[in-house]
């Protein structure tokens, strides 16, 4: 078990380090960071159509941003039609384009359901849409973003007005791209700028765009640095020198490092392995470049020499060829087929479409963190493929899929009687104490909900998806870190601050205790008969006394006369207002929550919840993920509609 729940993050790795061997080293800077994201705000039609058309769509692109630093590309037909055009801006070489192409390709996925979105990265821009939108060089969201860290003199602004001005004039006629240097007189500082056209806008409606974007971008004056978001352009000044030298022989080589990722698991190796890999390379393996080409080799044999590594053929039979028949489910990021090994083992195994698994550091720290647990409440992952034409990942076949399924449906609910319900919380307890309390490392799994809690054939249950995970030092109160996790779920404490302790996994497990009970969703509450959230409308029931209103109907069909079931139905509903009040000191730990499920100790009285209108939280929660939601991060259902940051997440 120890080995296995690791292997999603060593899939990736070996397969990243694979062909990264070939690279003598990156140059330049792809700065990937992340200034804006925007999705679009009308649903996707048809996801079985949608998903492979995008999917389509991003490797045309792919195919053309290898050799070109640009590409655009339409598929299908209809309303399901997908336009996608990516570019990166003129001073980047191939290789930082490809680099920065990966790190925009994690991202925009996480505006589906939606068909449509647009990312801004400081190297690169990407956008999809239902309809052609390549000649567009204006729009309503069109903004400035200004970084308003140093406010600079007078002098730095004229200096900065002008160099704004050198490329304005230039870009139009030199295929959309110009950069400026202007000195600031009497300083040793300078003003740098930035500005680039899509390839797709002609010379006159370039010029418009970037005459637009430098109104824009001046308001930003006499802030160090802004950017000009628009349609047809992007613009940036600033009082550092961000860009790169000029494109050289730097070309060519990152034209034979991409040839070899082509080769690769093309999907999610794009998505993830080019980023994620290149970064370990560049701040790893440069500085001990004989060694760790040495070490990367072991790796890799190790891979291709350990039986947890599957073949593709061997997979692709065990499935039917991925036959619809076999199909257990279907999210925006990867389905799941059910199939059967030569030995007759039956396994669950996803294919998956794309991956945001993004950041280098996260990837290390999951690695060593996650394969150090092993408790019979948690899923087991068998192994992995990288080496077919698309990545696959290998579970344990669990013939009841998750919990969701059945707390959720009024007709499959009737096989979750109230014993079976309360094995169900007891297991998902145990699990959680484990891994707060019981493991080598605390580890905060921050995605704790039905969908998550998968059942076997007797419905006990197994804690899935361990790519939100975080380790946490014993001498630590807290972790500051991004946030990720699925709204209606997270903490008010972490969704507010990003402040992230085991309290936040408690809250978690408190809604779930509600949900158990009462059947309900709690971020469904926009489509449902009741306008609060679950969480809000339980506490208020609780506290007029008539909390039996919202059991479950089918929680209750066999114990209408059962006084001990009733009375275990209200602790467990005072234990989940409990873990769900809003100051995370008065919640129990796991083990608290667990002692107080198996025992009669008496229960003091919840305090009121935190009061957010999850109705407002809901957008990016409405995609179905496979009944295996084990995507380490694959579709983590938290993606800001419109986010800008000057810093990577």
């Amino acid at each position: 078990m120890r080995k296995e729940i690791s292997i999603f993050y060593s899939c990736l790795f070996f397969c990243t380090l694979g062909f990264l061997l070939m690279c003598e080293r990156v140059t330049g800077d792809p700065r990937a960071q992340e200034v804006n994201v925007t999705c679009g705000r009308q649903l996707e039609h048809n996801s079985t159509i949608y998903v492979p058309n995008f999917v389509a769509t991003m490797e045309n692109i792919s195919e053309q941003m290898r050799t070109s630093g640009f590409g655009v590309a339409v598929t299908g037909s209809g309303v399901d039609t997908n336009y996608g055009l990516a570019q990166c801006y003129g001073d980047l070489s191939l290789l930082d384009c490809v680099l920065c192409y990966a790190e925009a390709r994690t991202v925009l996925p996480q505006c589906y359901p939606y068909n449509g979105g647009r990312i801004f990265l400081d190297g690169c821009f990407m956008r999809a849409e239902n309809y052609s939108f390549f000649e567009e060089y204006k729009g309503p969201g069109d903004h400035a973003v200004c970084g308003n860290a140093t406010r600079k003199s007078s002098i730095f602004e004229e200096s900065a007005k002008q160099a704004l001005s050198i490329v304005l004039s230039s870009a139009p006629n030199n295929k959309g791209y110009a950069r400026g240097k202007v000195a600031v007189p009497g300083t040793n500082e300078s003003a740098y700028v930035l500005a680039n056209c899509w390839r797709t806008l002609n010379a006159s409606s370039c010029r418009l765009c970037l005459e637009n974007a430098t109104a824009s971008i001046e308001g930003c004056l006499p802030w160090s640095e802004g950017r000009a978001l628009n349609t047809g352009c992007f613009m940036r000044y600033s009082d550092r020198d961000f860009l790169n030298a000029e494109p050289g022989n730097g070309r060519s080589r990152g034209s034979i490092i991409v040839i070899v990722v082509s080769g690769v698991s093309s999907l999610v190796v794009l998505a993830v392995g080019v980023t994620t890999g290149a970064y370990i390379w560049k701040h790893r393996y440069i500085q001990k470049k004989r060694r760790g080409s040495n070490d990367a080799h072991k790796l890799v044999k190790t891979l291709n020499d350990s039986s947890l590594n599957f073949k593709y053929s061997t997979l692709e039979k065990a499935t039917g060829s991925f036959d619809d028949a076999n199909k257990l489910g279907q999210g925006g990021f990867g389905s799941v087929y059910k199939g059967v090994l030569p030995d007759g083992r039956e396994i669950a195994v996803k294919r998956l479409f794309f991956n945001n698994r993004h950041r280098a550091a996260d990837f290390y720290n999951e690695v060593n963190m996650i394969s150090s647990v092993e408790h019979r409440n948690l899923v087991r992952l068998l192994g992995c493929s990288c080496s077919g034409p698309e990545s696959l990942l290998v579970y344990e076949f669990l013939p009841n899929k998750s919990l969701d399924r059945f707390l959720f449906d009024q007709n499959k609910g009737k096989a979750l009687t109230w014993e079976k319900r309360y094995d169900i919380i007891i297991g998902t307890a145990e699990g959680l104490v484990y891994l707060h309390e019981n493991s080598n490392i605390r580890i905060i799994h921050r995605d704790i909900k039905a969908s998550n809690i998968l059942l076997d054939s007797r419905f006990r249950a197994k804690i899935a998806d361990f790519g939100l995970a975080r380790s946490f030092q014993e001498d630590k109160s807290h972790i500051s870190t991004a946030i990720a996790g699925t709204l209606g779920y997270m903490a008010p404490e972490y969704l507010a601050h990003g402040q992230l302790t085991e309290k936040a996994d408690v809250y978690s497990f408190g809604v779930l205790l509600l949900e158990i009970v009462t059947g309900r969703q709690n971020n469904r509450s926009k489509s449902s008969e009741y306008s609060d959230s679950l969480v809000a409308l339980t506490w208020k029931k609780f506290q007029a006394g008539i909390v039996e209103e919202l059991y479950d109907p089918n929680l209750m069909l066999h114990s209408h006369h059962n006084s001990n079931v009733k009375n275990d139905v209200f602790r467990i509903v005072n234990i989940g207002l409990l873990c769900t009040q809003e100051i995370p000191s008065l919640r129990p730990t796991m083990a608290k929550a667990l002692q107080m499920i198996t025992t009669e100790e008496h229960l003091p009285a919840p305090t009121n919840p935190p009061f957010i209108d999850e109705k407002t939280m809901e957008l990016n929660d409405t995609c179905e993920d496979p009944w295996y939601p084990l995507n380490a991060g694959l579709s983590a259902s938290i993606a800001t509609v419109q986010h800008s940051s000057f810093h990577p997440r």
